[in-house]
């Protein structure tokens, strides 16, 4: 296993998993593609490549939906491998119960007063809730509208996505030359993928097959989740009191200065739930088993 160096807060060691280009460099930052050399690039599918019980603070934003609920529950068992008893899981998603109810919303308003600009948002209310889901290209449906300088309701797709409607970021791609020649013969392989499959089996088979080609590049979302079904993923993956939380606040040490989760004062991902849960010290684990209908029980109570 690798030893993450550098990455000391006040003691602590903390991991950004599917960092993207959001990261901070005190933090172990860690994707399956480095957008910078600051960045460990990993297949997250493998597990995490670190110690047992080594991290006082696990996080990843906007990951969790992009894995099969079985992937999920193997993920956050990872995460709980590699931190330390009593150590923190910050786990940040798409809100699906905020989505459905800003859709409901979205119809109720149409059915009032049926303005362009009414329609325009039931339609994008509509494609916050399916395109991801469902698209078949980059962007889907979703990504025209967010680039159109002209759009009608562009205010209210920038109230919703935050700072994804400007590409702002962190930080900018920083490619070494070794990233950028790996990239390159990727994008050769895949070419030549596609061109012997047309000759082989003709432009239908093709398509399809890059059609899964671009659900399986990470891109779609293939589950959704509420502060429900999260807070009983964490509980059954073995962790202990998971809460919902805001955007700048957390369970571990000076978070909002790392500006993970905020740009200055704002969220860096409105639509988000966010959710942290503990991971039992050495003690409880051996008790995990035998609580964890009675904690499911009080999370769905909650």
């Amino acid at each position: 296993m690798t030893q993450p160096n550098g990455n000391l807060q006040s003691g602590l060691r903390l991991l950004n998993v599917g960092c993207g280009r959001c990261f901070h460099p005190t933090w172990t930052n860690i994707d399956l593609v480095a957008a910078s050399p600051e960045v460990r690039q990993y297949d997250l599918r493998r597990g995490l490549p670190y110690d047992d019980d080594f991290f006082d603070g696990v996080y990843h934003s906007h990951v969790l939906e992009h894995l099969t609920p079985e992937s999920a529950a193997s993920m956050l068992a990872e995460c709980r491998r590699v931190l330390k008893p009593g150590g923190v899981l910050r786990v940040v998603v798409p809100d699906l119960e905020s989505i459905a109810r800003q859709y409901l919303n979205s119809v109720d308003e149409v059915d009032r007063d049926p303005t362009d600009l009414a329609i325009a948002n039931h339609q994008w209310m509509t494609l916050e809730l399916l395109d991801q889901m469902t698209r078949q290209r980059g962007g889907g449906r979703m990504g025209p509208l967010m680039r159109d300088p002209d759009q009608i309701n562009r205010d209210f797709i920038r109230n919703r996505l935050g700072h994804e409607t400007t590409g702002n970021a962190k930080v900018r791609n920083r490619k070494t030359v070794t990233m950028r020649v790996t990239r390159m013969i990727g994008d050769i392989r895949k070419h030549l993928s596609f061109l012997a499959l047309t000759i082989i089996a003709g432009k239908s088979a093709a398509a399809a097959y890059r059609e899964g080609r671009f659900r399986n590049s990470g891109e779609v979302h293939r589950w959704m989740y509420d502060r429900v079904s999260l807070a009983r993923l964490v509980l059954e993956s073995g962790f202990d009191d998971p809460r919902v939380c805001r955007s700048d606040e957390s369970s571990i040490a000076d978070f909002d200065g790392f500006q993970l989760d905020r740009d200055g004062s704002i969220a860096r991902k409105p639509d988000s739930l966010y959710l942290e849960a503990v991971k039992p010290n050495q003690a409880a684990c051996g008790r995990w088993t035998d609580t964890r209908s009675a904690d499911l029980h009080s999370a769905k109570a909650a």
